[in-house]
């Protein structure tokens, strides 16, 4: 019996290969990282000793470095139990809770009509494609090259150029056999009981084939080369391969990237895509001309936990946000949510990489915001909060906004982080002008609060900001200093490779504030779990591979300057040890007191009492105390550093 593809992917979307796996091996706690679906085993296939065998749920592959075995999750329970491909889709559809599809004849036809068409679909590509080499297309070739695009990354995503006459591919496909049914059935025509002749859909357009998941061709989108064209870019009509809504543009491309490890970007159109790629960007995707859609980002989170929308910096693009925000809010979950990005005003991020080059767009991205401070910004911004109706107005619209949440975990968090954004919002400060009592404002006067908060400094302190800095903060946020603390363990591990066996689960359950360092530390993860010899010069080409020789200069400069010795590469093994303990320890204590901070003012906002507010004061004098070891610690890295130097 032939399956529909649609059948076979669902049921492994369904199922993560670690599932099928872990039926009949037992994973390695030390080299597994469950939480980025990767895991290690020894291979079912062949004896050995130490874990050799790999399966990753997001490609939905396993591969063994000993013997070769690879595959999925059909071949997987084929060449291990000695089953039939039909016997294997049984077991994973059950798993799935699907039922195993009927034999339909009417079913198995329009497979094959969507084969057929998938075939008429790549000959109209490949006709585009030549038409742009041609004398007709030498206006489009002409733009192309002002935009910036070199001819490898046009070949790349195979734009090509649909001429202006009404018959051209028509004619070009039935000459090739195509018959006219298919065409139509491709929506490459436009047709109707009241058109006596169909006529080519896409003319005088620079054409941009969209694919599927699996890199087949499934559609167009034709960007008009005139400006009298009322539309200036059109998109295929919904057809048998091609559903608008269901489909994101360079899926195919953005989901190897994001395999990975990389997060995915989703911009706003084909050409901020292509520009993105070009400038190294490689794992960004667009909605194809509309906003985005409940299964568009389901196609997100498959990809990625943490997807980065990116949006223009004028009023569209925070509307279009706000949108993406609300369609989000009720089926968000831990471990799948989003971050926002937002551009400068008048510029999208093709401009941007053109103007001002990668590393403009790169710090666009480490702005980029949660969703709960989106929804918080839009709640305030531009509003005065000057009556205790106004504030209680607030609180009830972001209470509503919290109920949406179907996750009753997550819902609670949310709820939690509202109440304490609200309460230190609304601080009870005393005005400082006229000695009245006021509330905080975002420095434009008269009590306007414009904007949603960060968090500056203190332990609890958010700050309101202007509108229009608001908007520029969700890009512009200024990078803090590497934590010294943090970079110190790194640093440390990475010199002396002979402490990971040691500190393996100290590693892999490390909390780290510096998302560079986060990263990082992912790549010593991986480098340790792909070669069990732990050498150093192997983990440094493990860091440059994975493209974070930046992150590990700046670290190791970081670890310098403050002269913390014991981490550095020429330090006695003995001393480094001794160090990260002492190191790790803060870390740890420090976590935890931040933990318990934010515990006992949640408890004193909801209820004080004199025993609850003893704790909070006696847990800011050990961070206090926590703070001046470190301190300690640094200075004497600072004496030694010049000691040895003198």
């Amino acid at each position: 019996m032939r399956f529909p593809n649609s059948f076979l992917d669902e049921i492994r979307d369904r199922v993560p290969i670690s599932q099928v796996i872990g039926t009949r091996v037992t994973f390695d706690r030390r080299k597994t990282n469950a939480s980025r679906g990767d895991y290690w085993a020894c291979c079912p296939f062949h004896g050995e000793k130490s874990p050799s065998f790999h399966c990753e749920d997001r490609k939905g592959r396993y591969h063994c470095f000993g013997c070769g075995v690879s595959g999925d999750h059909f071949r997987f329970l084929s060449e291990l139990d000695g089953i039939s491909f039909p016997e294997a889709v049984e077991r994973i559809a059950d798993m799935a809770g699907v039922p195993m599809p009927q034999r339909d004849p009417q079913a198995e036809r329009r497979e094959q009509k969507r084969a057929s068409l998938s075939e008429v679909m790549e000959m109209a590509a490949g006709y585009f494609q030549s038409m742009l080499q041609e004398q007709q297309g030498a206006e489009a070739r002409a733009y192309l090259r002002s935009r910036g695009l070199s001819s490898a990354t046009q070949q790349s995503f195979r734009i090509g150029y649909a001429p202006s006459s009404r018959n051209a591919l028509k004619e070009f496909l039935a000459g090739k056999g195509v018959g006219k049914d298919q065409i139509e059935a491709c929506g490459l025509v436009v047709f109707g009981p009241d058109i006596p002749v169909s006529y080519d859909r896409f003319r005088d357009r620079i054409m941009f084939p969209i694919e599927d998941a699996r890199g087949r061709v499934i559609a167009f989108g034709g960007r008009a080369m005139s400006k009298d064209v009322p539309a200036k870019y059109l998109n295929s009509p919904d057809t048998e391969l091609f559903h608008k809504g269901t489909v994101l543009y360079n899926l195919a491309r953005a989901r190897r990237v994001s395999a990975k490890g990389d997060t995915v970007i989703a911009v706003e159109g084909y050409m901020d895509v292509i520009g993105l790629a070009q400038a190294g960007f490689e794992n960004a995707v667009a909605p194809l001309g509309t906003a985005l859609t409940e299964n568009q980002l389901e196609l997100l989170w498959r990809m990625t936990g943490e997807p980065v929308l990116c949006f223009d910096g004028d009023e569209a693009g925070l509307r279009a946000a706000w949108r993406a925000a609300d369609l989000a809010l009720p089926v968000v979950q831990p471990g799948r949510s989003l971050r926002f990005a937002l551009l400068p005003e008048g510029k999208d991020p093709d401009d941007l990489v053109r103007e001002e080059g990668p590393d403009a767009f790169a710090a666009v991205l480490s702005g980029a915001r949660p969703l709960a401070d989106m929804l918080w910004m839009r709640e305030t911004s531009g509003k005065v909060f000057d009556t205790p109706e106004r504030r209680a107005e607030l609180e009830r619209n972001l209470q509503a906004l919290t109920a949406q949440i179907r996750d009753e975990n997550l819902k609670r968090h949310y709820s939690q982080d509202m109440r304490e954004r609200a309460r230190t919002f609304f601080g009870g400060e005393q005005s400082k002008r006229g000695g009245q009592r006021g509330y905080r404002d975002g420095g434009g006067g008269g009590g306007r609060n414009r904007g949603f908060s960060g968090r500056p400094g203190g332990a609890s302190g958010r700050l309101a900001v202007s509108e229009s800095l608001a908007r520029s903060a969700l890009v512009r946020s200024s990078k803090p200093a590497m934590p010294l603390r943090e970079a110190t363990l790194l640093v440390t591990l990475v010199n002396h490779p002979g402490l990971l066996d040691e500190y393996f689960d100290a590693l892999d359950q490390m909390l780290l504030a510096s998302a560079d360092l986060g990263r990082l530390r992912m790549s010593l993860l991986d480098a340790v779990a792909h070669n069990p010899a732990h050498d150093r010069d192997m983990i440094l080409k493990k860091i440059e591979d994975d493209g974070l020789v930046g992150i590990w200069k700046q670290a190791e400069a970081r670890v310098k300057g403050a002269y913390m010795w014991p981490a550095l590469e020429n330090a006695a093994l003995d001393d480094a040890r001794e160090a990260f303990a002492q190191t790790l320890y803060l870390h740890r204590r420090a976590g935890s007191l931040h933990k318990e901070l934010k515990a006992a003012e949640l408890a004193l906002a909801n209820d004080w009492n004199e025993e609850d507010a003893r704790h909070l004061t006696e847990i800011q004098a050990e961070l206090s105390n926590l703070q001046a070891t470190e301190a300690l610690i640094e200075g004497f890295g600072l004496l030694s550093g010049r000691a040895n130097r003198s």
